[in-house]
């Protein structure tokens, strides 16, 4: 088995797929990555168990064979040529591997390729499409509010909900919720999984920011995105996702509206001097000044900034936690941003004040904190 690769081109497609490599395996197998060649086309997979990854590139073989190699060896010895091109030749009754490049050659044990985890194949499947910029937006705005608890896994995911009339993307952890809708894309089915964070992660890192399309096939357990020459198949969050519509309050009569990234600043300055373990900010609605206030008892800190604003609703004191609101500002895409609140024991609710794009709609929830007065 033999072919011949550009060094760039191979170093490109391997880093492509690399982040789904555990950097410690159950099976040792799964140090490696899947090389199979089927004369001018190249196959590689690397694989996880619960996600894989699938790569394909163009080489100049006549071969049809298949092997496992060492991933971190042939990731630093790609890394450590200019651009050039190198020979693989691969000896199938020991399966040692043999690079020829303009500096020398290389030896390298490969193993045996059917040792390699079978990639699972779906059936009962629903289908649909997005374009690449949606789904890298969707995952970007909602991915920070997903949660980490062992006990409740259906919320370590982003929850993808499709229907006739949008798509819609929800993350919490039960202190903080993001909703993202898409209004101007549409399934011809109604139907939802739970997309796992290592998944989720890896499509951020490898979606480009364009209108190429991605096919998103799913069935209960499993689902599979196909985009530009990558291809991702990983195993769902088995569970129902929590009535994340329940949680959120409808009527919200005291509205503020300010500048958002001098909200952001006043949060992160502030919070420096909050409680280590709350993290707690305090927002003192009075007219059209926000005053922003955080104090560390233990310590004796203590800071205190005042901010103008516009404001329609009765005075008000509400605690946040300082960095689920600084992630939020963050996320928000918006020049002003709305907070709508109830009451100081009730959820608020942050909105962008301004248009997003068109057919784009954002939600953010975040709890209250107790204060102690």
């Amino acid at each position: 088995m033999k072919f011949i690769v550009s060094s760039n081109a191979l170093l490109k497609q391997l880093q492509s797929i690399g982040g789904v490599l555990n950097s410690s395996n159950t099976i040792a197998i799964l140090d490696n990555f899947l090389f199979k060649i089927d004369k001018g086309d190249l196959t590689i997979s690397g694989s996880d168990l619960e996600t894989t990854m699938t790569t394909t590139i163009q080489v100049e073989s006549k071969s049809k064979g298949s092997v496992a190699i060492p991933a971190r060896l042939l990731l630093d010895t790609l890394k450590s040529f200019p651009e050039q091109p190198l020979t693989f030749s691969v000896n199938e009754d020991n399966w040692g591997i043999e690079i020829s490049s303009d500096y020398g050659k290389y030896k390298l044990s490969g193993q045996d390729a059917r040792e390699y985890p079978e990639i699972p194949t779906l059936d009962s499947t629903t289908s649909t499409t997005l374009s690449s910029k949606v789904l890298s937006e969707a995952i970007t705005k909602t991915i920070f509010a997903t949660g980490n608890d062992d006990l409740r896994p259906v919320m370590s995911g982003v929850f993808f909900q499709f229907s006739p009339e949008n798509v819609t993307f929800v993350a919490t952890d039960a202190h903080k919720l993001v909703r993202y809708r898409r209004l101007d894309v549409k399934s011809e089915q109604v139907a939802s999984f739970i997309l796992p964070k290592k998944p989720l992660n890896l499509l951020k890192s490898t979606l480009g920011n364009d209108d190429s399309e991605v096919q998103i096939i799913y069935n209960e357990k499993n689902a599979f995105f196909k985009f530009n020459n990558l291809e991702l198949i990983c195993r769902l969050i088995d569970g129902r996702y929590p009535n994340y519509d329940a949680v959120i309050p409808l009527e919200n009569p005291n509205k503020l509206t300010i500048d958002r990234l001098s909200f952001l600043g006043s949060i992160r300055r502030v919070s420096i001097f909050s409680n280590k373990t709350t993290h707690q900010v305090r927002l003192k609605i009075t007219g059209n000044e926000l005053q922003v206030s955080a104090e560390d008892l233990d310590f004796a800190n203590e800071a205190n900034e005042r901010l103008t604003c516009q404001y329609e609703g009765t005075d008000m004191e509400i605690g946040f936690n300082s960095k689920f609101l600084a992630e939020m500002l963050s996320n928000l895409p918006s020049e002003n941003v709305n907070l709508e609140m109830s009451v100081p024991n009730r959820a608020g609710i942050l909105l962008p004040s301004d248009s997003t794009s068109e057919g784009e709609e954002i939600l953010m929830l975040v709890m209250p904190v107790m204060l102690n007065y």
